[in-house]
């Protein structure tokens, strides 16, 4: 029988839990910063989509993810787990190309996109320990979905998403899958939008790829960094998220 490690102290979860704060305030930074480079408001950004866009942007985001499930599993396959820049940087790349072509082409790449993004989530799950070809971790995987999104950052919505994991199976993934499109549409709808902003196109695009591919590591990160925490502190991950909680709603930590 294999001896476990003891669990870590009080002083080191605080540690841990001040850094995953730290953490989870960056995330939305650079999301401000993409609004001021296609100057508007996160909210205002859905009315620039055409009414056919928009009626069926959920549709669209449900499919992607579908297919994004099957895709980002099989590549583990063939390729390794990616450095974080990497994926950034491939998402970054097809952002500028999605944006040069203008919506057209921004709705082309967005499969694309959602199947890197799905990656590099699950890169994140890998580093922290859990096996993204388990039913329960691919579960959490596309539970960071659900998170606010980066032109969205309301401390709120953001960790609205950190809720307990549930019985899993197939059908329950699938059921999840189905919950967190409309949120995710309405994010997907906020690129898509920033990506077709005049003059600026390729530029916007990248650049709100790269926001969007790095919020969403850093929601995986503190996803799965409070779920490694709750397993060396053996801590209940409600307590854990309690005391999380209360750390992102100080000033400090928004800083």
């Amino acid at each position: 029988m294999d001896l476990l490690d003891p669990p870590i102290d009080k002083a080191a979860v605080a540690l841990r839990l001040d850094a995953l704060a730290r953490r989870h305030a960056r995330a939305g930074n650079i999301g401000i910063q993409v609004l001021n480079v296609i100057g508007g408001r996160a909210e205002a950004l859905l009315e620039r989509l055409p009414d056919g866009v928009r009626g069926r942007l959920e549709g669209r985001t449900e499919q992607a993810l579908q297919m994004a499930m099957g895709a980002a599993h099989r590549s583990r396959g063939m390729v390794g787990g990616q450095p974080g820049w990497l994926n950034r940087a491939v998402t970054t790349a097809m952002g500028a190309a999605g944006g040069f072509g203008g919506l057209p082409s921004a709705l082309a790449e967005l499969p694309i996109t959602t199947t890197i993004l799905l990656r590099a989530i699950q890169d994140v799950a890998s580093e922290h320990g859990f096996d993204p070809s388990e039913e329960g971790v691919r579960f959490d995987c596309v539970q960071v979905f659900a998170a606010a999104g980066p032109l969205d950052h309301d401390d709120g919505a953001d960790l609205a998403f950190l809720g307990a994991r549930v019985a899993v199976s197939g059908k329950t993934v699938q059921a999840l899958i189905s919950k967190v499109a409309p949120r995710l549409s309405v994010v997907l709808g906020q690129k898509l939008a920033a990506q077709t902003v005049p003059v600026l196109g390729a530029a916007a695009g990248a650049v709100t790829n790269y926001a969007f591919t790095d919020y969403y590591q850093q929601m995986a990160h503190v996803h799965f960094g409070l779920r490694r925490l709750a397993i060396e502190a053996d801590m209940s991950h409600a307590e854990l998220l309690e005391a999380f909680r209360a750390r992102v709603a100080m000033p400090t930590q928004k800083s």
